[in-house]
């Protein structure tokens, strides 16, 4: 059901408008006419208003007795008005008499009740009004009305916030719903799945981070379905909206002179960022969980956890003899990863130096360089977290053994010592470097 018998204040999610009292009335016989006194610029204005052959008059005035002397004279031609029209024959009468009776509780004026009756009536057509409104109670019942975008996207944060999600699940939230709320700052019982799909577009995103983003907003009318927000009995206008089905891409990597070269100019916090990322494969949200006890350079291996991967089941990642040398050099207390502007320092370091950062380029020359070198594709999906197919399907042949042993060859040289780099957070930008523009790409 629609929300067209919602008043303007329901329907924008604002409080109902309060009635300002008169600062007095001026009566002539039954015909009566408010005075109002308000404030402009710091000056006492006085108004007033009143209805007169169908149509609202308005007059203001800077001197009270003015006001009056007007009101007495609109009330005098108010009652002329009545006497001329009040000609009614005695059923007519009787049913003015009943209609103002029943409308004395909705305290409405008889030609407004007309009107908003008219209107719906036009805009049903042959919809008999009683059963729309049956059928909105229907559609509505136990469901909250008129709860703004912007209340239930800070519930949401707040809730999972509460359940503890990483802090980077936790930073696309936010950034995503706040879009959202910029866009639909009405209810959101509104909301229709048409307005989702032309934000979505209009935004011009990949098909990837298009669908990333249609998943929170599903999240969130879910949300809102369990606090009774939305009908929970029907689909949310989100689950209308179709996710976009990627084209084949091609599947980006750095060479390994690229890799050396964003090493060696990397300050000593990216390091670990770079050196995990390009020689074990962990996913960027993987990553972010990471502590580092559950990295032994003892045993030359990375426990993952089933909480911390994105299969939800625990995983066991080699560590290669030159991430050994890597990390050699950066002190290992608490996350891996402690801030997640890091990542956007990684990508400035890129452009710093020339070199593109596709979209989960770390991750990819993993596999790629990880595939050549020991030539199973079982051994590789497990270490990387996906499908022996997936794998098959875009890593198998990318890159030669040579290529492989050049990448896995990468180390500090001796006695090596990473450069301080200074970074702006605010302007995110390195010294000497154009800023940085978080497009999303992850690591």
């Amino acid at each position: 059901m629609s929300d067209k018998f919602l008043t303007t204040q329901e329907r924008d999610g604002l409080p109902p408008t309060v009635k300002r009292e008169p600062f007095c009335v001026i009566r002539h016989q039954s015909a009566t006419v408010p005075v109002y006194a308000g404030e402009v610029h710091g000056r006492t204005r006085y108004t007033i208003a009143y209805f007169i052959d169908g149509r609202r008059q308005r007059r203001m005035f800077t001197d009270l007795d003015d006001a009056k002397r007007e009101a007495k004279f609109a009330a005098e031609k108010i009652q002329l008005g009545l006497q001329a029209t009040n000609d009614l024959r005695p059923a007519e009468r009787e049913a003015y008499l009943a209609a103002r009776r029943r409308l004395k509780g909705l305290d409405m004026p008889l030609l407004s009740a007309i009107d908003e009756y008219v209107t719906c009536r036009q805009r049903l057509g042959d919809v008999p009004l009683l059963a729309a409104v049956e059928e909105f109670l229907r559609h509505t019942k136990g469901v909250t009305l008129g709860v703004p975008v912007a209340q239930v996207c800070a519930e949401l944060i707040a809730s999972r916030k509460q359940d503890r999600v990483s802090n980077r699940y936790q930073l696309q939230l936010r950034s995503t719903l706040g879009l959202f709320t910029k866009a639909f700052q009405g209810p959101i019982m509104n909301v229709k799945s048409e307005q989702i799909d032309r934000w979505l577009r209009e935004s011009k995103l990949s098909p990837v981070t298009r669908n990333n983003r249609l998943t929170i907003i599903r999240l969130l009318f879910n949300f809102a379905k369990q606090r009774n927000y939305l009908s929970k009995s029907e689909e949310t206008e989100a689950e209308g909206v179709a996710k976009v089905r990627p084209g084949a891409t091609e599947t980006e990597i750095f060479e390994p002179m690229e890799m050396r070269t964003l090493l060696l100019a990397a300050p000593l916090r990216l390091i670990p960022l770079l050196a995990i990322g390009g020689f074990t494969g962990l996913r960027a949200a993987e990553l972010s969980r990471l502590d580092w006890k559950a990295v032994n350079l003892e045993r030359l291996m990375i426990e993952l956890r089933a909480g911390q991967a994105k299969t939800a089941s625990r995983r066991i990642i080699p560590i290669s003899p030159n991430l050994v040398a890597w990390l050699a050099l950066v002190p290992r207390d608490g996350l891996v990863i402690p801030d997640q502007d890091l990542y956007r320092q990684a990508t400035a370091l890129a452009r710093k130096h020339g070199i593109r950062w596709p979209r989960n380029v770390l991750r990819h020359s993993f596999i790629s360089y990880r595939v050549a070198q020991i030539q199973d594709v079982n051994r590789v999906a497990l270490e990387a977290g996906n499908s022996p197919a997936i794998i098959f399907k875009n890593y198998r042949e990318l890159v030669t053994e040579e290529a492989a042993e050049e990448w896995f060859g990468i180390t500090p040289p001796e006695g090596w010592t990473p450069p301080d780099v200074p970074w702006d957070r605010r302007k995110r930008v390195f010294d000497g470097a154009a800023p940085c523009v978080d497009n999303g790409t992850g690591a």
